[in-house]
């Protein structure tokens, strides 16, 4: 769907907004999370361990395994060992294997035991990655994602509840568009991806693809839609296709643009890629699934629902798992309709990426929403290009 501008709502929809606030704040004050939170209050004060500074990236990485899936603890054990990761960093949660998971399990099954796991360790925890057999939303089809949940867990701010725009103009990802490398305690929030995918070759096969990544300098692809100059949050979302071209060609990077109605496919295989996906008007599923990609790459994809399921289905909008099989390394989807101001700003994207930032740094800093609707694909560790500290950048 993707429709609605953040600009206004009416008083109706505020009244309602501010009363679900007021619900969560009050769910949040229930005895048992109370505890919780002056738990966490005595550990800022001084009761907390003190956490020392990773040594190396491995370090900085706590990986979530549900042990009801055989393919997810696969792939999380696998993923360890090619990244050198400690088993203390390795976390087992006991949950169903279904994409939906109730708010009442995943507090008490998945926010807990990753709060303790994080407390239990001596050193600062940047990353979570999450496996396949790992539920991805909580509540109903329309709930928020496991992994933006996880994300902001120590943000004192409340999830945006539906489309609240005065949620969206008090409120924004501490970590949207940052030229600064990631540090959790700086940011007070932790960059959460996961290895998921359709059959667990794939999962296996996007940890090989991060460890075999190399700086490559193009192509970039970018399918657009004729450009236009309305505000309405289509045109915006279009031209940061165009502004992530020109910032591309800025840095002598090879880039590919298509400004065309058609939905068309790149010729060769690529290291960047952004497209309407099913949402363009000429969308071709034949090209969508002859997209290839280089170890390494990065894409975004402008479909309310690409990760709505990771498993068999039919009918419905592109989706990510996809782009998983034909060979991204990292890509982000969404759970169920996160509007257009929740999307991955390519611009800002490819940018910190061909800079030296990680790829959770990368889509982290493309992405303004916190407790929302996304899911980012692909080993947070992936970085193939020299870090580079950026001196100009797109400014949002």
């Amino acid at each position: 769907m993707l429709a609605r501008n953040p600009i206004t709502t009416s008083e109706h929809t505020r009244g309602q907004h501010a009363h679900r606030r007021a619900r969560w704040f009050a769910n949040w004050r229930a005895p048992g999370t109370l505890a919780l939170f002056a738990l966490l209050a005595a550990c800022g004060n001084g009761a907390r361990p003190v956490k020392s500074a990773p040594i190396t990236d491995a370090d900085r990485v706590l990986v979530v395994v549900n042990k009801r899936s055989v393919a997810g603890d696969s792939v999380g054990r696998y993923y360890m060992k090619r990244r050198g990761i400690a088993p203390s960093h390795l976390l087992l949660v006991d949950v169903p294997v279904e994409d939906e998971i109730s708010e009442t399990e995943y507090r008490s099954k998945v926010l807990k035991p990753v709060r303790e796991a994080i407390e239990l360790l001596t050193v600062r925890i940047d990353f979570i990655v999450l496996t396949t057999g790992t539920p991805i939303r909580i509540g109903s089809r329309n709930g928020n994602s496991v992994d933006a949940m996880l994300s902001g867990m120590n943000l004192k701010i409340p999830p945006m509840v539906g489309f609240d725009s005065l949620w969206l103009r008090q409120y924004k990802s501490p970590y949207f568009a940052s030229l600064e490398r990631f540090n959790s305690d700086r940011f007070a929030m932790y960059l959460v991806t996961r290895l998921d995918c359709g059959v667990l070759s794939d999962c296996i096969a996007l940890v090989d693809r991060s460890i075999d990544a190399r700086p490559v300098y193009g192509p970039f692809f970018l399918d657009a839609t004729p450009a236009r100059d309305g505000k309405d949050s289509y045109s915006i979302m279009n031209r940061s296709l165009y502004g992530a071209a020109a910032r591309l060609q800025s840095l002598r990077l090879e880039v590919q643009l298509d400004s065309t109605s058609r939905f068309v496919a790149p010729t060769a295989p690529v290291i960047g890629y952004a497209s309407w996906g099913s949402n363009d008007a000429g969308f071709d599923s034949a090209a969508y699934h002859g997209i290839r990609f280089l170890p390494g790459a990065l894409a975004e994809t402008f479909v309310s629902t690409s990760a709505r399921t990771f498993g068999p289905t039919s009918g419905g909008q592109s989706r990510i798992v996809d782009l998983i099989a034909q060979g991204v390394t990292g890509v982000k989807g969404y759970v169920s309709e996160p509007y257009t101001f929740g999307l991955a700003n390519p611009e800002i994207l490819f940018d910190r990426y061909v800079h030296g930032f990680t790829l959770a740094e990368s889509f982290y800093a493309a992405s303004r929403m916190v407790f929302w609707k996304d899911i980012v694909i692909g080993d947070p560790l992936c970085s193939p290009y020299p870090y580079n500290p950026i001196v100009t950048s797109p400014s949002h």
